[in-house]
């Protein structure tokens, strides 16, 4: 028995030194601070627990708020709380704590010293907005430059077209106007005067027609009838749909490559001859075909492409 109460006595001495040791530890005065990384749910309650034991929290956030991934779900696990439901009261408390300062938009970028006295650096992004006057009035989402794109028309370039490029453009115009659906017939002659769309000209369609510059561009690249480039004055089409190429068709286009000096795409230095290949001409039943403009050449070979071509340079 004695040494049982002697071990009561014992037992009931260290738990007052312990409280008192505690209540010591409580009434000294708070040195320092403390910053918590992630403005989180988790960084949110760990700074509440430290501003409420009288220490100095720093909250820092890389975004322009906190609240973390947590804000965007509907129900929590396992209880199926609403999410903002729980962060509402920590937000607020956060808000409001005298020993809490939140600092957003901010970046670690070094951290010096030693257990119990770090020095950290951080980088803070701009926010634009002076968050001391800030009342919640949302104009500046309103008015912000990056979120509400301010379009400005830019002006109008002054049109370099000869006299008798005007008059040969303004002939074609005038043929169509007030017609429906006149942008690609009036494409179609500019391309057979000129064997090519000119830039200036494609702009002068747009403002004469009235349709954006964007839009004719469209009906300009989409049709392999036009080109922007400059052609030859002879177009040659070599077929190379499936008819064709059994034929020997690649043959026939090392054959005009060999004798005109140029490549599928490309054109003449004279400007005479422009070479290209196409699918189908619609003539398999004479394949290997051949197209020069408008003139038609069934059965072709390789034997037969520089009298063809001859043929085209005597007219020239």
């Amino acid at each position: 028995m004695r040494n049982a109460g002697y071990s009561m006595e014992k037992i009931k001495k260290q738990r007052e030194n312990i409280m008192n040791h505690e209540s010591d530890i409580m009434n000294q005065k708070k040195v320092g601070a403390a910053m918590v990384v992630g403005g989180g749910i988790g960084g949110m309650q760990a700074a509440l627990d430290l501003a409420e034991s009288g220490i100095k929290v720093y909250l820092v956030e890389t975004k322009p708020c906190i609240g973390g991934v947590m804000s965007q779900l509907d129900k929590t696990f396992p209880t199926n709380d609403c999410a903002m439901c729980t962060m509402a009261p920590r937000l607020v408390e956060i808000g409001r704590h005298k020993d809490i300062e939140i600092i957003t938009l901010a970046d670690v970028e070094d951290i010096e010293g030693q257990p119990g006295n770090f020095t950290v650096t951080l980088k803070k992004r701009p926010r634009y907005v002076d968050e001391e006057k800030c009342t919640g009035c949302a104009l500046c989402v309103n008015n912000c430059p990056v979120r509400n794109i301010i379009y400005t028309e830019p002006e109008k370039e002054e049109l370099k077209l000869s006299d008798e490029d005007l008059q040969r453009v303004r002939v074609i115009i005038n043929n169509y106007k007030n017609k429906k659906g006149t942008l690609v017939p009036v494409l179609q002659d500019i391309s057979s005067q000129y064997r090519y769309l000119p830039a200036e000209v494609l702009r002068y369609v747009a403002d004469e027609l009235g349709y954006p510059l964007s839009q004719v561009y469209r009906l300009a690249t989409f049709y392999n009838a036009f080109s922007l480039e400059p052609r030859g004055k002879y177009l040659i089409s070599i077929c190379l749909g499936t008819a064709c190429h059994v034929k020997g068709g690649p043959s026939i286009v090392e054959a005009l490559g060999r004798e005109l000096g140029i490549k599928p795409g490309e054109t003449t230095e004279d400007m005479n001859f422009t070479l290209e290949t196409v699918r189908c001409i619609g003539c398999c039943g004479l394949s290997p075909v051949m197209k020069i403009n408008e003139d038609l050449y069934g059965k072709v070979t390789q034997k037969k492409v520089p009298g063809i071509i001859n043929e085209y340079r005597t007219k020239t």
